[in-house]
């Protein structure tokens, strides 16, 4: 048996840790960058946020590229640990990649007035799957949190009646 993969990913943001930590727990915002990805939609957002809820975000994808059939991907979770703004553990699990939840654990750290640093971790288990997916899970988990970084920005024109 190998030793457990661990998957290490930060960002700093322009925004204060409230309001970095409300998105995640948050249906609205979070169904912008929880998951999402370029060629997918996600269908269903639905959250618990207290510790022992769960959290679901069914992502519909293409196969691959060009073709038309599509897919769901169904993003689970249960609350281990909430500490707003600082800390957020949850158990995840992703069907139909992998129906063992793995550990993830958001933390948290102002970095002077209105800046945080987020150190998202996640402990995906000693599996030889774990280690073939490494890449992609890392990869993945960096471009969410660049683009919660755009979505904790975007101005959302409206019409005017």
């Amino acid at each position: 048996m190998s030793a457990p993969l661990i998957i290490q990913v930060s960002h700093r943001y322009n925004a204060p840790p409230e309001r970095v930590f409300d998105a995640w727990l948050t249906p609205s915002m979070a169904s912008r960058f929880l998951f999402a990805t370029r060629t997918g939609n996600i269908m269903r957002c639905q959250i618990e946020p207290e510790v022992g809820g769960s959290f679901t975000v069914t992502d519909r994808r293409p196969h691959s590229d060009g073709d038309e059939s599509v897919f769901d991907v169904e993003h689970s979770g249960t609350y281990i640990e909430i500490d707003r703004p600082r800390r957020l553990v949850f158990d995840f699990s992703a069907l139909p990649y992998a129906d063992q939840p793995t550990r993830v654990t958001i933390e948290i750290a102002a970095q002077g007035v209105g800046a945080c640093q987020l150190t998202l971790t996640h402990d995906m288990g000693d599996s030889r799957y774990a280690h073939e997916l490494e890449t992609l899970t890392r990869n993945g988990w960096i471009k969410m949190l660049a683009t919660l970084d755009k979505e904790l920005f975007t101005r959302r024109i409206g019409v005017l009646s």
